[in-house]
């Protein structure tokens, strides 16, 4: 092969690593687990991760809690936060992730509760409104999106944005 035939590619050429495959790579160097509790990805952000071979080696637990007893029996979610905040608020995504990390011993835990459409918004919590809580050992926390689009859509961008927090989260390990 002559000089002239050969391709050279820049890091920026090269094509970004699906989110599941960067979270399995960081995973595994950082040697953490991860579990995860959903009710408006109904499985989706658990069946993403497990599309990677080997996500046996980092993931423990998905469940798929989408009425509120549900989450109260499997999570450990309060009634009381039920009622007072409703199932799609920062305060029960925190619990559901809590919930979740505690009862497999995961080293992180992520959460999905929201409102994927295209009923049931208001205009406090409108179609497309999704809280992701996160949960380690050393601390917890929500975040709220709002998405636009249909109801696949919103799901589809819920489950990307909970893989973008865990690999936020497992990259600031040491």
């Amino acid at each position: 092969m002559k000089y002239d035939d050969m391709v050279f590619y820049s890091d920026e050429a090269m094509p970004e690593l699906p989110l599941e495959e960067k979270l399995y790579k960081l995973a595994i160097e950082k040697e953490c687990t991860i579990s995860v509790a959903e009710s408006c990805t109904g499985g989706l952000l658990s069946g993403q991760i497990i599309n990677v071979s080997g996500a046996s080696n980092i993931f423990l637990e998905g469940d798929v809690t989408y009425s509120n007893d549900a989450k109260m029996k499997s999570l450990g979610v309060s009634e009381k936060s039920l009622e007072e905040f409703g199932a799609v608020s920062d305060i029960v995504a925190m619990e559901m992730a809590k919930g979740i990390q505690k009862k497999t011993g995961s080293t992180f835990a992520v959460s999905t509760t929201g409102i994927a459409g295209p009923e049931g918004g208001t205009s406090e919590k409108p179609v497309g409104l999704v809280y992701f809580g996160f949960a380690s050992e050393k601390e917890s926390f929500a975040k709220r999106r709002v998405f636009t689009g249909d109801r696949k859509t919103v799901r589809r961008k819920a489950v990307e944005e909970a893989l973008k927090i865990l690999i936020s989260e497992i990259e600031k390990l040491q």
